[in-house]
């Protein structure tokens, strides 16, 4: 599936993933291949995503993530 990582200046990381794992305002979530379509709320906090069988870690602040079709757009405050 594909990642992109938006945020107010620019497209900070986009390419093809495993898995991605988001702090959700209601809890923290992973996305997998196939997932179903969900928009959610980004709390500050850890996401994480497996590229290439390496796992990628960042803080972020808050945002937006949508899903659909196995793309995965996680828009950053």
């Amino acid at each position: 599936m594909t990642l992109k990582i938006i945020s107010a200046e620019q497209i900070e990381f986009e390419g093809t993933v495993d898995a991605v794992t988001l702090p959700g305002v209601m809890g923290q979530f992973q996305v997998l291949k196939n997932h179903a379509a969900l928009i959610a709320a980004l709390k500050a906090g850890r996401m994480s995503y497996v590229a290439d069988g390496s796992t990628v870690e960042r803080d972020i602040h808050g945002g937006v993530a949508d899903v659909k079709d196995n793309v995965v757009s996680v828009c950053l405050y």
